[in-house]
């Protein structure tokens, strides 16, 4: 079964009280059993529009992952993140078996 992500860009407008959000967040994510595979490091848009901060987390399926989104402790979280900063979120599902640039 192929694993779900969430794929988020933000941009903070209130560092500090940005934090009270992440610290929320790791309630959901340890209920949900995610995994950070990026949060927060170094990017850069090389093509279209993007956001400062790029965050992808792994759930171990699709269905975990949209469960974890429409939580009661991520509800509470997103009611955090208002007015401290603004979010893109997307929740994909990945391949079913891994593919390398030369098979698509």
């Amino acid at each position: 079964m192929p694993k779900g992500y969430w794929v988020v860009s933000v941009d903070v407008s209130d560092p500090e009280g940005y934090k009270l959000y992440i610290a929320e967040t790791a309630n959901a994510s340890r209920k949900f059993g995610a995994r950070y595979l990026a949060r927060g490091g170094k990017a850069e848009v090389v093509e279209g529009q993007g956001r400062s901060r790029i965050v992808i987390m792994e759930f171990k399926d699709f269905a975990t992952a949209l469960a974890c989104y429409h939580s009661p402790e991520y509800a509470k979280a997103i009611s955090m993140r208002e007015g401290k900063a603004i979010a893109d979120i997307i929740i994909t599902e990945g391949c079913e078996e891994p593919r390398d640039a030369n098979r698509t």
